[in-house]
């Protein structure tokens, strides 16, 4: 599967369903990949997102040093490695835990267009973002903004600005994390009309 670039203006949809991300980074040779359950979009144009990241992670530090991050969104295949990731800490000694996560836990990449931290393969979507300085909100709330400089999608899963999970196979939708390695598939799709809508 190559993946498809989504138009920066429909890259939030890519996210305002609120699934489980992974955020990947690197910098200076190190990289490492977290699983972050709050993140969210934030604007249109130019596309915008907001990411909690932990001041005591590894992905804080290559963040901060890089000024880029990325946000992966696996699906309900890659359950297992989302809790695998989010359970250890790149901080942790190689013989542990962590270290490099993706070759840890066997996980392929590409490359990112526009940035430099990786791409984690298998994933239906991605944002490339460069962070937008807020030092306040980053030091008091741990609360990273970034703008969408590149988006990709899956396109057998998402296609013409929209998610298509009904047309595709199980494994492909994306995850809600609940807690204790429970999580949840996004579910069935449906539609309303719009008030006034045929009136």
């Amino acid at each position: 599967m190559t993946p498809v670039a989504v138009d920066l203006p429909r890259a939030y949809r890519l996210l305002n369903h609120g699934p489980v991300t992974l955020v990947s980074s690197a910098y200076a040779g190190r990289r490492n990949v977290m699983a972050a359950a709050w993140t969210m979009p934030l604007d249109f144009d130019p596309p915008k997102v907001a990411v909690v990241v932990d001041r005591r992670t590894l992905t804080r530090e290559l963040i901060e040093a890089s000024g880029v991050f990325a946000l992966n969104l696996p699906c309900r295949a890659q359950a297992e490695a989302v809790l695998a990731v989010g359970s250890c800490s790149g901080r942790d000694p190689e013989w542990e835990c962590g270290g490099d996560k993706f070759a840890r836990f066997g996980l392929a990449t590409l490359p990112a267009a526009r940035i430099e931290a990786p791409l984690l393969a298998g994933c239906v979507g991605w944002l490339e973002c460069r962070v937008i300085p807020e030092a306040r909100n980053e030091e008091r709330y741990d609360l990273f903004l970034g703008e969408v400089v590149a988006a990709w999608a899956d396109p057998a899963v998402f296609a013409d600005g929209r998610w298509h999970f009904d047309a595709a196979p199980a494994e492909k939708r994306t995850l809600h994390y609940v807690a204790g390695g429970a999580f949840y598939a996004t579910g069935e799709g449906f539609e309303v009309a719009a008030p006034g809508a045929g009136a």
